[in-house]
C-alpha cells in the first residue's frame, strides 16, 4: 500500500514539473505573429476609430486587449509599394518598387527585387513556419512568389485583386489572361497549383487561416493574412448584405458587407488561438495597406483629407492595433506617429534566436516603447515619395508635415489642423526649410523606379508582346 501511495506521490510530482517545465518553456518560446491586412479600408470603418454603422467587434478586441495607434500609417498611399514596404521592414523607394506592379507571369524583374529580404526570409533563421494568404502583389514570376520568398506555404492570388464568387473564377491559370485585369478571375493557388474553390473569398481566406494555426500550433508560426476586402469589386453574400439594412447607400452597404465579413474572420482566428492556448504569446496585428478611396468603394477616411493615392493624411493614416498579452497590457492608446515599417523591426527582436538581417532596416522595435521602457518618440520623422507625380510628404514627430505638389509646398501642424485645411496653412518659413531639407537628404538615398507600373500598361505592353504567352522552360 505504502509503495503505490509512494509511486503515486512521485508520478504526481513528476507530472507537476512536467507541467512547470511546459509552462517556463512556452513562457520562454519565440512569439507566433499573425499580420492581418486590409485593402483600402477607409481610417474612421473601425469601431476602434469611432466608427457607427460597421460594426467590427473582434478587430476591436485587437485594440481593446492591446494598443490602438491613433497616428499609424503605411509607407505609401497603394496598395503593391506599401506592401513590399511592410514585408521588407525597408521604404520601398530605396529598391526602386515605387510602382504599382503589372501583372506579368514572365518577367523576373516585375515585382520584389531578389536583392530583398521578406520578413518570411528573416524569421526562418529562427526557425519559423510561414504562411502568406491572400493578395500577393509582389511578383507574378516563380522566381517571385510566396513559396521562392521564404514561406512554406501560400493559399491566394497573385494579382493586385480579385472577384470574390468562385464561380467568376472561370481562367485556369495565369496563361489563360489576356489583359491586366483578367487576372482578377483566375482560380486561386494553393502552392503552386490551382484549385477549385467554393467559398466566399474573404471566407474561404478565414477558413485557411484557421486551418494553417491548427497545422502550426506546435512551432512559431508566421502568418501574413493579406484579405484583398474591402477593396473592389464590390461584391458581399447575402448572409452579409443583409445585416445593413440600416444603411441605404448601395456602394456604403455592399463595402459595409465586405468589412464585417472580414471581422468575422478575425474572430474566428482569436478564438482558434484561444482553444489552442495560443492567444497569450502571439503577437496579432492589424491594419490596413493604405487609406480608402472613398468615391470609388464607399469607404470613410473621417476627418483625414483625400484618400488611397495621395500622400494627404487619408492615403496614408490608417487603423492600426495590435496585441501580445505576455508581454502589452490592454486598452492602450499610443499617440506618437508609427509606420508599417516597424512591424518587420518589431517581430524579429521578439525571437529566442538572434536574427541577421540582410539589409539595413527603415522601422523601429516598438515593444520599449508601449512597455514605457523607452519613453521617447519611435520616429522624429516619416516619408513619403510619389516618384511619377513628383509628391512627397515628410512630417516630425511635433505634427508639422509638408506636402510637395508640382504647384507647390504646404505646411501644415497635424495636431491643430488634421484635415489639412488650405485655409489654416502654417506660415513657419523655418521649419518648412527644416523639413524640405530633411526630405531632400532621405530622397537622395532612394533609386529611380525598377519597373514600369500600372500607369504604364499600355507601354509595357508593346515592349512585351509575349507577356501572357507561357515561356519554354528550357
Amino acid at each position: 500500500m505504502k509503495k503505490k501511495m509512494l509511486l503515486s506521490l512521485l508520478f504526481a510530482l513528476g507530472m507537476l514539473f512536467g507541467a512547470a517545465q511546459n509552462i517556463s518553456s512556452n513562457s520562454q518560446s519565440s512569439p507566433n505573429i499573425i499580420i492581418i491586412l486590409t485593402d483600402d479600408m477607409g481610417y474612421a470603418d473601425v469601431g476602434f476609430n469611432g466608427c457607427l454603422d460597421i460594426p467590427t467587434p473582434n478587430i476591436d478586441k485587437i485594440a481593446s486587449q492591446g494598443v490602438k495607434f491613433t497616428n499609424a500609417y503605411v509607407s505609401y498611399a497603394v496598395c503593391g509599394p506599401s506592401r513590399a514596404g511592410l514585408i521588407t521592414g525597408r521604404y520601398q523607394d530605396r529598391f526602386g518598387f515605387s510602382r504599382n506592379p503589372l501583372f506579368a507571369p514572365n518577367d523576373p524583374n516585375m515585382g520584389l527585387p531578389l536583392t530583398e529580404e521578406t520578413l518570411a526570409e528573416a524569421l526562418k533563421k529562427a526557425n519559423y513556419k510561414s504562411v502568406v494568404l491572400g493578395k500577393w502583389h509582389l511578383g507574378a514570376h516563380e522566381s517571385l512568389r510566396p513559396l521562392n520568398r521564404g514561406f512554406d506555404d501560400f493559399f491566394g492570388f497573385l494579382s493586385g485583386g480579385h472577384e470574390y464568387f468562385p464561380e467568376n473564377w472561370t481562367l485556369q491559370n495565369e496563361y489563360e489572361v489576356k489583359a491586366q485585369f483578367d487576372p482578377y478571375r483566375t482560380k486561386l493557388l494553393r502552392n503552386n497549383i490551382r484549385v477549385e474553390e467554393e467559398a466566399y473569398l474573404t471566407d474561404a481566406l478565414s477558413r485557411e487561416a484557421v486551418n494553417y494555426i491548427e497545422k502550426y500550433k506546435n512551432q512559431p508560426f508566421f502568418m501574413y493574412l493579406a484579405y484583398n476586402a474591402p477593396h473592389a469589386p464590390l461584391q458581399a453574400t447575402e448572409k452579409y448584405l443583409n445585416r445593413f439594412d440600416n444603411i441605404q447607400d448601395p456602394k456604403r452597404k455592399t463595402y459595409a458587407a465586405m468589412v464585417s465579413a472580414v471581422d468575422d474572420g478575425v474572430g474566428i482566428i482569436l478564438d482558434k488561438l484561444e482553444a489552442l492556448n495560443l492567444s497569450e504569446n502571439t503577437i496579432v496585428f492589424f491594419l490596413s495597406d493604405n487609406g480608402g478611396p472613398e468615391k470609388t468603394n464607399g469607404s470613410d477616411n473621417g476627418l483625414l483629407r483625400g484618400g488611397k493615392g495621395d500622400v494627404f493624411e487619408g492615403g496614408i493614416r490608417i487603423p492600426f492595433a495590435m496585441k501580445w498579452p505576455k508581454k502589452i497590457s490592454g486598452g492602450l492608446v499610443f499617440d506618437s506617429p508609427i509606420i508599417s515599417l516597424d512591424i518587420f523591426s518589431t517581430v524579429i527582436v521578439q525571437t529566442q534566436k538572434i536574427i541577421q538581417t540582410k539589409n539595413k532596416l527603415d522601422g523601429v522595435n516598438l515593444i520599449p516603447y508601449l512597455t514605457g521602457d523607452n519613453n521617447e518618440k519611435p520616429h522624429e520623422l516619416l516619408f513619403w515619395r510619389k516618384f511619377d507625380q513628383e509628391n512627397y510628404a515628410i512630417r516630425n514627430s511635433s505634427g508639422d508635415k509638408i506636402i510637395g505638389l508640382k504647384h507647390g509646398v504646404k505646411l501644415f501642424n497635424l495636431n491643430e489642423n488634421i484635415g489639412e485645411d488650405d485655409t489654416l496653412i502654417q506660415n513657419n518659413t523655418e521649419s518648412l526649410n527644416e523639413l524640405k531639407n530633411q526630405y531632400e537628404k532621405w530622397n537622395s538615398q532612394m533609386i529611380t523606379p525598377v519597373f514600369l507600373g500600372l500607369g504604364y500598361d499600355k507601354e509595357y505592353g508593346e515592349k512585351h508582346p509575349n507577356r501572357f504567352k507561357k515561356q519554354n522552360q528550357n
